[in-house]
């Protein structure tokens, strides 16, 4: 049963071939059992899954029907879950229980699917590795001395593993798409806008957006179908109709414009990557696409310009977390500055009280105009790349990391290094637009991913042209070894 795709389980339960509670059962067993290995989980929900399994046999036995209803999946773990540890991956919320239910939980529990638990991140969702974490780091199941890219690495790392179907992540810089590639799955970061941020605890409001990650397109297209839509509690919700994703999967590549950019094959590209590209370029040609070499000339700058806005915004979002109201308080503070010294000291970690100073220096009087006014100048102009690139081509395809996973606690001691990992992947958060990884093949075992990024709310047709790339190619069913 662990071996079957979201699309799979939902013929399985249509056909009676076994029930939600039966196929809960099997996959809490083999968390227990492998996930030791992974650390892929921070919190496990049985008795809710249990729960939510048997309800939804009941409406399937009262003549309901739906592609997610019965379904196992996981939230990664910025998701609120009402009654249950929302953590972020940090000591700031290791005690915080969420009150409410956030409008994507709310929403795939509505639709019927099963929540068997929370997945590890790196912490507020700051990382290209999954290391942050203050539940430890989560390992690659290709390779157990790997990272799994981050910071859905949890979401990544179990799937890959073939503990759940699909699970939820979130992308900010990459952080679906990167581990997606570094798992050999395929995961979606849709349009921002597209799905609800309400309740999903911020990293960077402007560039955060929630998505899924699974083994197909076909997986994708029916867990996205549960999360987007219009959410009037989230005022960067974009009130925009959601098409049937998974009807339009079939449709023909036949004369579709696909642009590869020439800075995407730069010296900081893995040549045996820069190879598995374009042999995925050479499939989707066969199916009828059209090449064209494009240019996107600021995209030099989207690094320094990511890590002035995104930590900018951070250090803004983590000032609630003070001691006072919720989350990690110091003992026995002295006074109330101790109180906010030493509890957001003692809270957070490493990587997210560097990303707070970075962000706070670079908004404070005199530096604003210097570092984040220009970096949102460099944000407009990466975005005009795109408009532009757009009315020549309908996709950009290229690398979606110019790596494969590195070893854990290789890029530790540099910081800058790891960030190098998202250059490809954080223009798409910068514009706001869609992007998609899927599994491209091996380099000394360890998996490669092609990205997809489309103009603005035409995720089905990312969802089609992967759909139809793995109706072609079988990366995307190789499974790890000893899972």
């Amino acid at each position: 049963m662990h071996q079957l795709t979201l699309a799979e389980i939902a013929r399985g339960l249509a056909d009676k071939k076994f029930s939600s509670e039966e196929l809960t059962k099997v996959l809490l067993a083999r968390i227990a059992q492998l996930d030791p290995q992974l650390n892929s989980f921070i919190s496990l929900t049985e008795d809710l899954a249990l729960q939510q399994a048997k309800a939804a046999d009941a409406r399937r036995a009262n003549g309901e029907s739906g592609a997610l209803l019965g379904a196992p999946i996981a939230h990664k773990d910025l998701f609120c879950t009402q009654g249950i540890r929302t953590s972020c991956g940090s000591k700031m919320l290791d005690n915080f229980k969420a009150p409410y239910d956030a409008t994507v939980v709310a929403k795939l529990a509505a639709a019927g699917a099963v929540t068997l638990g929370k997945t590890n991140m790196d912490e507020f969702a700051m990382g290209s590795a999954n290391e942050s974490s203050y539940y430890g780091a989560v390992k690659n199941p290709w390779n157990l001395e790997y990272v799994p890219g981050g910071s859905s690495g949890g979401s990544a790392a179990a799937v890959a593993a073939r503990l759940l179907p699909a699970a939820t992540g979130t992308d900010t810089g990459g952080s679906i798409r990167q581990p997606a590639a570094l798992t050999n799955l395929t995961g979606l970061k849709p349009t921002y806008g597209r799905v609800s941020r309400w309740g999903m605890i911020a990293y960077a409001s402007s560039l955060d957006q929630g998505g899924p990650l699974a083994r197909t397109a076909e997986d994708c297209a029916i867990l996205l179908q549960g999360m987007a839509g219009f959410d009037p509690q989230d005022s960067t919700s974009i009130d925009e109709p959601v098409p049937d994703y998974s009807a339009g999967l079939n449709g023909s590549l036949q004369g579709l414009r696909i642009g590869v950019p020439k800075e995407y094959f730069s010296a900081g590209l893995d040549p045996r990557i820069a190879d598995l590209i374009m042999a995925s370029v050479e499939e989707l040609k066969k199916l009828g696409a059209v090449i064209k070499d494009i240019s996107l000339p600021n995209m030099q700058h989207a690094i320094p310009a990511y890590y002035v806005i995104a930590p900018a915004e951070a250090s803004s979002n983590l000032s609630r977390f003070d001691g006072v109201r919720f989350g990690y308080r110091c003992e026995a503070p002295k006074n109330l500055e101790d109180l906010y010294k030493r509890s957001r000291g003692e809270g957070f970690g490493p990587e997210v009280q560097r990303r707070i100073m970075v962000g706070a220096y670079a908004l404070s009087a005199g530096y604003y105009d210097a570092y984040y006014l220009k970096a949102q100048k460099i944000r407009r102009l990466i975005k005009n790349d795109f408009m532009a690139a757009f009315n020549e081509v309908d996709i950009i395809l290229g690398p979606t990391t110019p790596n494969p996973a590195w070893k854990l606690g290789a890029k530790n001691s540099d910081p800058v290094a790891a960030y190098l990992e998202d250059v490809y992947t954080i223009t798409a958060n910068l514009a706001g637009l869609p992007g998609l990884s899927m599994p491209a093949g091996f380099v000394d075992g360890l998996p490669v991913g092609v990205q997809l990024l489309a103009p603005y709310f035409q995720e089905g047709r990312l969802l089609n042209v992967a759909h139809q790339y793995q109706q072609n190619t079988d990366w995307h069913t190789r499974t790890p070894t000893g899972f």
